[in-house]
């Protein structure tokens, strides 16, 4: 939930001030500027294409996915990703994926505690494996990661930007240092490029491109 929505005509300025505050740093500003180009308030928010475009990105990474409503259960029950959902929670759900730790990619929810979308919150539970502090990080990293393939699928990435509060007081140099401390730890652990693309992102394009 936006904790202080931006108003539509105020968003170029914000995206400007923003920018400007990575100066000087590389990475952190192209993937900002891909996260920024994705803004056009005239743009559907999701649609039929991009929910497919999702589901075929988990299983380009090897993850299985099971058309129906989370609410049933789990978003993630160590197995599959349910599917019947907005695409920015599936492109959300394979970013955790690949954020977690290998041994931790069988357990419900990524060991993370139960999710929003959970409903079987007990079992969930039983399987959390880290600190609320961990989770917390884990989940910045993971929504920061989301944002970065909506953008590379050419979906609105910016309004994942926004509802996940990146630019929550944006006039604020330290809006801007929290997500360039994000964006440098994912180029450190190889999750990104030095373009600010996921580290898989040329690969997809590739296949896509020769299917």
């Amino acid at each position: 939930m936006i904790l202080t929505p931006i108003p539509a005509e105020q968003i170029p300025q914000a995206l400007a001030a923003f920018a400007a505050n990575l100066a000087g740093e590389p990475v952190a500003l192209a993937a900002f500027r891909r996260i920024a180009a994705t803004w056009d308030p005239a743009a559907p928010a999701d649609t039929p294409a991009h929910r497919a475009d999702a589901v075929r990105l988990a299983h380009a990474h090897g993850i299985d996915t099971l058309d129906e409503p989370p609410s049933r259960s789990f978003m993630w029950d160590g197995r599959v990703i349910r599917t019947d959902v907005e695409a920015t929670v599936i492109v959300h759900e394979v970013a955790h994926w690949l954020c977690a730790a290998p041994e931790r990619r069988p357990l419900i929810d990524f060991g993370l505690g139960p999710g929003p979308e959970t409903t079987l919150r007990r079992e969930a539970r039983a399987d959390k494996r880290l600190t609320f502090e961990e989770c917390m990080h884990e989940e910045q990293q993971t929504s920061l990661l989301g944002v970065l393939w909506e953008a590379e699928l050419g979906q609105p990435a910016i309004l994942a930007f926004l509802e996940q509060n990146w630019m929550e007081h944006w006039e604020r140099p330290s809006t801007a240092a929290f997500f360039l401390r994000h964006v440098t730890e994912l180029f450190g652990r190889g999750l990104i490029d030095a373009d600010g693309r996921p580290a898989t992102a040329r690969p997809w394009a590739d296949a896509r491109r020769a299917a």
